[in-house]
């Protein structure tokens, strides 16, 4: 040590190592901003749901049929009802059964609205699993 005068260290060395903290900070910033925005992606998807070439037929043991005529008119099988008689069966069908399956044959012209309104009747009634009924297309 020098009279009078303070040690220098040697000149400092440049750091060599990459700091990592900020880079993972940006990454999960990333990857949240990634989880938030992936389901809104999805709900954008514009589907023609009457155009299906893999409906595949599946017979529950115990449903109900229901449709829909290009008019709007309700049927239960086969038979013509009023939104009243539909939802007196659906709600006697819940109540026998609550895992009872509920087919739902709508027409291709039936607007989007009419169909959500059966479906809400359904719902109100208390049976959950609806199935959209669809036929095969012709073979080539």
């Amino acid at each position: 040590m020098a009279f009078g005068r303070l040690e220098r260290s040697p000149t400092s060395q440049p750091m060599s190592e990459i700091n990592m903290t900020p880079l993972i900070d940006v990454m999960l910033v990333l990857l949240v901003i990634f989880i938030i925005t992936a389901p809104l992606i999805g709900s954008s998807l514009k589907l023609d749901l009457p155009k299906t070439d893999a409906g595949q037929n599946q017979d529950a043991p115990v449903f109900v049929a229901l449709a829909i005529d290009a008019e709007g008119q309700l049927f239960v099988g086969d038979v013509p009802a009023s939104a009243e008689v539909v939802a007196a069966r659906v709600q006697e069908a819940a109540r026998r059964d609550p895992g009872t399956e509920v087919q739902l044959r709508a027409d291709q012209a039936v607007p989007y609205g009419r169909v959500a309104e059966l479906i809400g009747l359904v719902q109100q009634a208390g049976l959950n699993r609806i199935g959209f009924v669809t036929e095969a297309p012709a073979p080539k």
